[in-house]
């Protein structure tokens, strides 16, 4: 059955009252894409409500629906057939100053949540390379950002308020919740429309950051852990070639009154002489401050500033999480193929992530060093590639980022996380007619949807 037969036999999806009272109910946007321009989304509806109370009824009034977020996703982890739910308009940050944390609406981004925290004296413990995303559906995700001893951004999860299948609001805590609550945090969009997100805070802090060339891969071997530890969050930039690390950006925590030296060599790489993009050959006008300037923290750990378009803009995007103790490995693993991925290779990053507690974080239960892909927009070449580094990887057990470009099949997804069990059973308590079931998690979680589409 094509999509139009589909639409055409579903029924009635939203009642003609509900979606003449949602005036904001999109349905003639032709080409809704995610940021990147890769995925079309099928949905037929965009639903926009302004209140919670409103994002209640259209969930209630639905057969079937997803919520969509900053549409930073690669795959079609926030895709539906018929209704898409944004709640872009739900944008309140209340901070409680006596628990130290925030609470957000669901369309809060952290470039919107961060100058406001600091400007109260507060910040975030981590934050990704780049501002833009929604932190609901960054932590729905288990995005991370960087640093050996950071959790990813989840971890900062503390409470969830989301719209149950039935469209009720239902609260879950780390406090009260325990494991039940592990389990929803990176819930990859299946337990509900989340509503309102609970996060903890730290005191602000100033960072600053210094980018460094040239580093052998070969100083791994022995190095990795003190290399990866040698900044409150590191990065390495590698193109495949000439076994090397083309760019390290070290960010590091200065405490007040202190001053911050850089040695002009880290590991026989040198000291940059100028501000540079990840990207040889990009313009670095949109990254975040070098050459160790102190900063605020929000305005050093993104690699990209908030009012610039990050990275490429038109990308493809892939990102692999193996055990730390077997990065050295997993990278010269990685490497035989380089030949292959650098022709269709924007960049590779490789990052770090502290170990965590979250059934479906791709950091479960071990510290992580994540390799990431940013690939040309060749998709044809890419999807050949990805089962090749897929192999290389597997000895080590890599877990794909659940929101990029991955080919793993259910079956290896299923040995990779323990807890895939009991999250299917939890998504079924809140879910039992599979309302937010979608493509996605019918393939990758239940192992019920057209495998050959997938990810594509």
């Amino acid at each position: 059955m094509n999509k139009r037969e589909f639409l055409k036999t579903s029924g009635v999806i939203l009642s003609g009252s509900l979606l003449h009272r949602f005036a904001s109910a999109e349905t003639q946007e032709e080409h809704r894409t995610n940021w990147a321009g890769n995925y079309e989304y099928h949905a037929t509806n965009l639903i926009s409500p302004t209140s919670a109370d409103e994002a209640q009824a259209a969930v209630k009034n639905c057969a079937t629906l997803k919520a969509l977020g900053a549409r930073h996703s690669f795959n079609g982890i926030a895709d539906n057939p018929v209704n898409q739910i944004s709640l872009k308009q739900l944008d309140s940050m209340t901070l409680d100053e006596r628990a130290r944390t925030v609470t957000v609406g669901a369309g809060v981004t952290y470039g919107k949540l961060a100058p406001y925290l600091d400007s109260k004296g507060y910040a975030l413990h981590n934050l990704a390379s780049l501002p833009h995303i929604s932190i609901v559906g960054a932590c729905s995700t288990a995005t991370h950002g960087s640093g050996s001893k950071n959790g990813n951004l989840s971890t900062a999860v503390s409470g969830l308020e989301f719209i149950t299948a039935a469209g009720e609001l239902k609260t879950l805590s780390r406090q009260h919740d325990f494991e039940r609550f592990r389990g929803a945090v990176v819930g990859l969009g299946g337990l509900g429309v989340i509503t309102r997100i609970t996060l903890d805070l730290l005191p602000t802090f100033q960072v600053g950051q210094a980018v460094y060339e040239n580093l052998s891969i070969s100083q791994l071997e022995k190095n990795l852990n003190e290399i990866f530890g040698s900044g409150y969050s590191v990065s390495l930039f590698t193109d495949w070639q000439n076994h090397r690390m083309t760019q390290v950006w070290v960010k590091r925590r200065i405490e007040p009154g202190t001053a911050q030296k850089w040695a002009p060599e880290f590991f026989g790489a040198k000291l940059a002489t100028k501000k540079l993009h990840p990207i040889t050959g990009h313009s670095a006008e949109a990254c975040t401050e070098q050459g160790g300037v102190p900063g605020p923290w929000y305005e050093r750990l993104p690699h990209f500033k908030m009012n610039f378009t990050p990275s490429s803009g038109a990308e493809l995007q892939t990102e692999f999480f193996v055990p730390r103790d077997k990065g050295y490995e997993a990278i010269l693993a990685v490497e035989q193929l380089r030949d292959q991925i650098t022709p269709h290779l924007f960049v590779t990053e490789l990052r770090t992530i502290a170990a965590d507690d979250l059934w479906m974080s791709m950091a479960y239960q071990r510290p992580s060093l994540a390799l990431h892909f940013t690939w040309k927009p060749e998709w044809p070449a890419v999807r050949a590639i990805l089962p090749q580094i897929e192999e290389k990887l597997a000895p080590f057990d890599a877990r794909p980022h659940w929101a990029k470009l991955f080919t793993m099949r259910h079956s290896r997804l299923q040995q990779l996380y323990a807890k895939m069990p009991d999250f299917q059973s939890l998504l079924g308590q809140f879910d039992p007619k599979g309302k937010f079931r979608n493509e996605f998690l019918d393939t990758n979680i239940f192992a019920s949807g057209n495998a050959a589409a997938r990810n594509g």
